[in-house]
């Protein structure tokens, strides 16, 4: 399947995982609050490239059985979104990797409400969070 990307829904301790992008004005989405995953690399998978761009800016290396939510969105770009639920004990772990100004935990439903959120991003969550209630 041809795609562009993939991002990650990563709860931990029932908080999402939000990186603030760079100031760069040469970049999409410059200073908003985004979700790990990032560019495809040659042929790898939907499953290989999250996981190594999380990895990449969290420092988490998710096992790919943790992934317990997908979904394809042909647009705006083809692409598509995964979730992983965690345990609080794992944000210790976390760090901020090359890419970003910081990176938070902030509860679901107060991240899909900001204004300063990537905005197709705030649907793909709230969609994510009512599918994997019973999860």
């Amino acid at each position: 399947m041809n795609f562009t990307g993939a991002k990650l829904i990563l709860l931990i301790g029932g908080k999402l995982v939000t990186i603030r992008r760079d100031d760069d004005p040469a970049i999409p989405w410059p200073g908003l609050w985004d979700l790990p995953g990032g560019g495809r690399e040659g042929e790898e998978t939907p499953e290989a490239c999250v996981l190594r761009e999380t990895a990449e800016e969290t420092g988490l290396m998710i096992p790919p059985e943790a992934l317990i939510w997908r979904r394809f969105y042909p647009r705006p770009d083809p692409a598509w979104s995964f979730a992983a639920k965690l345990p609080q004990v794992v944000s210790g772990d976390l760090r901020l990797g090359d890419e970003g100004q910081e990176i938070a935990l902030i509860h679901p439903a107060e991240w899909v409400l900001r204004d300063d959120v990537i905005p197709h991003f705030r649907m793909r969550v709230a969609e994510a969070m009512e599918e994997m209630h019973d999860l």
